[in-house]
């Protein structure tokens, strides 16, 4: 894994987005505070899916301070790679500063949906436009003992059964962060979610 650069441990506020073309391929740099608006360009994020010992996923409840979709349930945690960094270097850098997890207890991290996409639109007009590869890792700490989350990212956590979730996403969208509705609309990444760890 790499050193994440110096701005990747930056506060969210000067942190630096990776900016995409159509075709997904890098093509310059903003600052995450400026990136998203009612005409957010396409740029490089990731969702992480935690899975605990009994095959139940870690959700979180994005905070009422969030910019985008406040207090709403999505999957455990989402970011966006600084420039020149890894991925899982990104991710467990997030799983950090949102809920204080101990990255020597996540692992391995493996891709689920490499290739996921979306785009929407939050009710105050705020678009989400990324390409979000999706991963999965399992928790090898105790599920029941967790940190307490940064409340300034994260207002409530719980774990859940992916078929819960599922039939909410199912039933219930509105509940759910529309990218975890994509997830789970998506046959790859719903089996990846159901399969046993390895």
């Amino acid at each position: 894994m790499s050193t994440p650069p110096a701005s990747s441990t930056s506060a969210p506020w000067t942190e630096t987005v990776v900016l995409l073309d159509a075709s997904g391929a890098p093509n310059g740099t903003a600052p995450k505070a400026t990136v998203h608006t009612t005409d957010t360009p396409l740029h490089l994020a990731f969702s992480l899916h935690l899975r605990d010992a009994r095959g139940r996923v870690l959700l979180t409840r994005r905070a009422l301070s969030k910019r985008t979709w406040p207090g709403v349930w999505t999957n455990t945690v989402c970011g966006h790679p600084a420039p020149g960094e890894d991925t899982v270097d990104a991710v467990l850098r997030r799983c950090g500063r949102e809920l204080h997890l101990d990255p020597a207890l996540i692992s391995p991290l493996r891709p689920i949906g490499p290739h996921f996409r979306y785009r929407a639109v939050d009710a105050s007009g705020i678009v989400e436009n990324e390409v979000c590869p999706v991963l999965l890792a399992e928790y090898a700490g105790d599920p029941d003992a967790l940190p307490h989350p940064a409340p300034d990212e994260v207002m409530d956590h719980a774990w859940a059964h992916v078929d819960d979730v599922a039939a909410t996403a199912r039933n219930a969208p509105f509940l759910l962060s529309p990218w975890l509705v994509g997830h789970l609309a998506d046959p790859e990444i719903l089996a990846a979610l159901e399969r046993p760890a390895p």
